[in-house]
């Protein structure tokens, strides 16, 4: 890689957002949880989850070992997923994979434009998809609200 693509896949917004996740602790009161790793660049993260009594997303927590590329999917899901319907996490992580795949447009979550320069950087894909794959993960446990 050279030094001009890693400074486009490493703009200072996205690392920026990777410092973000000070803020989303996994806490042992959150009931939904998951672990996730990828195969392709080994990043590793444990999420949890607490719905409201409506069934949407009331908290998210996470412990990420990842790249800046995988950090800052993970704290921009974390930002948003506050009062989120679970399929609306589940229809962005498909949409997630069909435009790394090059079939589909850029879904619609705040901030995510952040990534768009990973679609060019297919070992990077793994670490991007990771949150959304826990939190998939999380979300079919069933609604709870402990």
């Amino acid at each position: 890689m050279t030094a001009r693509a890693a400074t486009r896949l490493y703009s200072p917004a996205l690392l920026g957002l990777a410092t973000g996740l000070a803020a989303f602790p996994l806490t042992g009161d959150l009931p939904m949880r998951a672990e996730a790793r990828s195969r392709s660049c080994g990043s590793v993260i444990a999420l949890g989850l607490a719905l409201d009594e409506a069934g949407r997303i009331a908290r998210i927590g996470m412990q990420v070992s990842a790249c800046a590329i995988g950090q800052a999917s993970a704290a921009l899901l974390a930002q948003s997923a506050a009062g989120r319907d679970p399929g609306a996490v589940d229809a962005v992580a498909d949409a997630l994979e069909l435009w790394l795949a090059g079939e589909g447009a850029l879904p619609d979550w705040p901030g995510i434009d952040a990534l768009a320069p990973a679609r060019d950087h297919p070992g990077r894909h793994g670490a991007l998809l990771l949150p959304w794959t826990a939190a998939r993960t999380a979300l079919s446990q069933g609604p709870s609200t402990r």
